[in-house]
């Protein structure tokens, strides 16, 4: 056991439900004083913000308290598992700032789960059921009235034994035969009447090759390889409270297995539930998201629009402010749906500190300074970020003629209007204070559009220069030179689903039209989640920057550069606008 080291600013923080019983069972002594955690994901998609959850405390605590953490993989159901998963919840794991001490997979436990189930059947508290799922479905009775014994239930064990190899052989035929724990068919948690802990599936697996065809259910692994693994703090989400008296007693059954008489209460994993984390306007089961992307409703796995780490991860969001927002909202045992602004808001006070700040206008219209000398091109010095003084500075070029935001300009402006008008003047970011020509102040197409603004400037009122302190009531304006500006794709990306909670909208569409998933998906997604432009200018210290490098677009919110940019194609992701205007 390592030695805890913890600041105090966090022993004096309060602590959650969760870490209040590492606290207490390490100071009582159980587990010898051992802390061990596990996060054990399935291998059959893409890791989501759900799950960031459960790492930050499984590995979170761990580190904290001087334990160690394991990666486990559920590798049960070799019908949906890929090892394209597996890497990518290394990958995650990682970037999120974790390392675990070992890799395990339950399937590392295949043969020891075998013997233990031999080992159940020749005690007389399993047996091999010939019934369909429907039938054994039906006597499993309901939460008010018992269940009926499967005729199967009292077979002899040798019988059972040799079934239960017939299962594995391959030659078995999938539904057919199950093995099922003998617990209490009119027991009040409908989870101890007799569950199933093996079925046959003839899958080869990833891992074991064809060596298995039967393979172990859930409850009947999970628990065990938590025990043999050596896991003192097994966490799982609400949904689990009513597994945790079976999780106990497989856990019970498998210590008098391994003939182990000590105190099952200090030397035993103790399962603990805490809330999942729901948030508005976003779905998060791995069924659902796997039928976005094989649908075609999302680019992939890591689209931005997607609540996947991955995902997150090209929105440009950073490993910090996910588990920040996580810390934010803690664990609790009570199931809440948190508002989508909240991480946002998380995600741009933490972008605030780190983002490199460039100029980028994303409607451009072009502002010809009429009285700048032609062919001039002045160097001026820009901050990178106000917020670290460590981020240095960079260079950016002026010239004659700039590119501006559309919306910067009105050829007819009411007197509220601050930005540029005929007659008005405004300051450019880091130049000089412009002032728009009153009497032919632009051009305009035939459809009436503006194609070019025409401005003076005045010489003494560059940054820095004493005339920079003329105040003026125009506001700043970004702004790129034409000269070296670069075209840049902008992807402007929003809230995937039209509704707050589309797991529910789902549900309901399903019910009352009689529709698949997809169906009720489609009616139900945001058509205006994702808008591409395509000619927009930026200036170049911004495309020399790493892909997924941080960024704010100055007044316009937070980008990241995509992994798909290139320095001939620079392609940017907007992760997250300066203030949240989506209620509005």
């Amino acid at each position: 056991m390592k030695e805890n080291t913890l600041t105090e600013s966090e022993e004096r923080k309060p602590v959650s439900f969760v870490e209040q019983k590492v606290i207490d069972d390490l100071a009582a002594g159980k587990n010898g004083g051992r802390l061990q955690t596990r996060f054990p994901p399935e291998p059959n998609g893409y890791l989501h913000i759900g799950h960031a959850k459960a790492i930050a405390i499984d590995f979170g605590l761990a580190k904290k308290y001087g334990g160690e953490c394991n990666l486990r993989f559920d590798d049960t159901n070799p019908v949906k598992e890929d090892t394209e998963y597996i890497e990518n919840i290394e990958s995650d794991i990682k970037w999120l700032g974790f390392e675990w001490a070992h890799v395990y997979y339950a399937s590392d436990y295949f043969q020891q789960l075998w013997d233990f189930a031999v080992w159940l059947i020749r005690q007389g508290r399993a047996y091999v059921d010939e019934q369909s799922a429907e039938l054994i479905a039906q006597q499993k009775g309901t939460t008010t009235s018992p269940g009926q014994n499967s005729p199967f239930r009292d077979r002899p064990v040798e019988e059972s034994l040799r079934l239960f190899d017939y299962m594995n052989s391959g030659q078995c035929q999938p539904g057919t035969m199950v093995l099922r724990a003998k617990i209490d068919m009119a027991h009040p948690n409908m989870l101890f009447r007799d569950p199933l802990i093996y079925r046959v599936l003839n899958i080869p697996h990833v891992k074991t090759g064809t060596r298995w065809n039967a393979y172990p259910m859930y409850d009947f692994t999970h628990g065990q390889c938590d025990y043999l693994e050596g896991v003192t703090h097994s966490w799982c989400t609400l949904e689990f409270v009513e597994h945790r008296p079976l999780y106990d007693l497989f856990v019970g059954w498998m210590k008098e297995w391994r003939g182990e008489t000590d105190n099952i209460e200090d030397n035993r994993p103790r399962q603990t539930e805490f809330n999942k984390l729901n948030l508005s306007y976003t779905l998060m089961s791995k069924r659902n998201l796997l039928a976005l992307v094989q649908n075609g409703m999302v680019s992939g796995w890591d689209d931005p629009r997607m609540p996947t780490i991955c995902g997150f991860r090209r929105r440009g969001y950073s490993p910090e402010s996910i588990l920040g927002f996580i810390d934010k909202i803690g664990y609790t045992k009570i199931d809440a749906l948190n508002d989508m602004a909240l991480l946002e808001s998380v995600v741009r006070d933490d972008l605030n500190q780190r983002a490199q700040r460039v100029a980028a206008v994303l409607d451009p219209v072009k502002v010809v300074i009429t009285n700048y000398p032609e062919g001039q091109v002045e160097t001026l010095t820009a901050v990178n970020n106000p917020e670290r003084e460590s981020d240095g500075t960079h260079e950016v070029e002026f010239s004659r003629e700039l590119w501006i935001e559309r919306d910067d300009f009105r050829q007819e402006a009411e007197k509220k209007f601050m930005r540029l008008a005929p007659g008005k003047e405004v300051r450019l970011k880091n130049a000089y204070i412009i002032k728009c020509d009153e009497t032919h102040p632009c051009d305009v197409d035939a459809e009436g559009r503006v194609t070019c603004i025409y401005c003076t400037y005045d010489p003494e009122t560059r940054s820095g220069l004493p005339g920079a302190d003329r105040k003026i009531k125009g506001k700043t304006l970004h702004w790129v030179s034409c000269h070296n500006a670069v075209r840049a794709e902008v992807r402007l990306y929003d809230r995937l689903w039209k509704v707050e909670n589309p797991r529910d909208e789902m549900a309901a569409i399903r019910d009352a039209q009689q529709c698949d998933a997809v169906t009720a998906m489609r009616q139900i997604i945001n058509p205006d989640s994702l808008t591409v432009l395509t000619d927009c200018y930026i200036e170049p210290f911004a495309t020399s920057q790493e892909p997924l490098s941080y960024l704010q677009f100055q007044r316009i919110g937070y980008f990241n550069v995509d992994p798909d940019s290139t320095p001939d194609h620079p392609v940017f992701n907007k992760t997250v606008g300066l203030k949240d205007t989506w209620k509005k």
